[in-house]
């Protein structure tokens, strides 16, 4: 890996630290409790990350990449891992920083209606490789589009045999003898009738 700089990332360093991802990351590693230590590439390494989101073997935030392990021990596991991360400094910059975050997520939503998982249709990861960054590429089958319809259908389901389920009219006795309240419209018509029936008695 390179250890001196390029004037390109000489710009990317100081650009993410302009628009502020870089400090952030930093707040992030120290809040979490994580070791900093200089990476390749102008990157920071945040060792030892604390907690428990987001669920990643790393993640990047501006030049500063977070783990709750080691980046050599992520890279002895993974190859190319810290190469991926790079191109994630790289997008912070092309994004103008913290915007990235709420597209990332935008994508990663995609991602998971069309395959099921968060990655494999996400331009952002694909664009920094799927698979140097540890993920295993899954079709376009729609999966998490079907799964929420799956999910709609039976909560209609469910809603439907509740209805049925109800009785179809009188308000049914709680325990102790006690009526259950009937609906304001049922109230009204049972005391109209209840009126009706006391005059017909009274001229009788």
């Amino acid at each position: 890996m390179p250890t001196s700089l390029s004037l390109a990332l000489r710009a990317r360093r100081r650009g993410n630290w302009l628009n502020l991802s870089t400090p952030a990351g930093l707040l992030v590693a120290r809040a979490a409790g994580a070791r900093l230590r200089r990476g390749p590439w102008g990157l920071v390494f945040a060792e030892g990350y604390r907690w428990p989101i987001p669920r990643a073997g790393a993640f990047t935030i501006g030049n500063v990449v977070l783990t709750p392990s080691t980046m050599d021990a992520l890279e002895r596991l993974q190859p190319g891992v810290t190469a991926h991360e790079n191109e994630h400094a790289w997008q912070y910059l092309w994004l103008l920083g913290l915007p990235f975050l709420p597209v990332y997520a935008a994508l990663s939503g995609w991602s998971w209606l069309r395959t099921g998982d968060p990655a494999s249709a996400n331009l952002l990861e694909r664009q920094a490789g799927l698979g140097i960054g540890g993920y295993t590429e899954r079709p376009v089958t729609n999966a998490g589009m079907k799964r929420l319809r799956d999910l709609a259908r039976r909560r209609r389901r469910a809603s439907h045999l509740d209805r049925r389920a109800q009785p179809p009219g009188g308000p049914l006795p709680l325990p102790g003898g006690a009526l259950t309240p009937q609906p304001l419209h049922q109230q009204r018509v049972v005391g109209k009738g209840l009126g009706v029936s006391m005059r017909l008695l009274s001229t009788w």
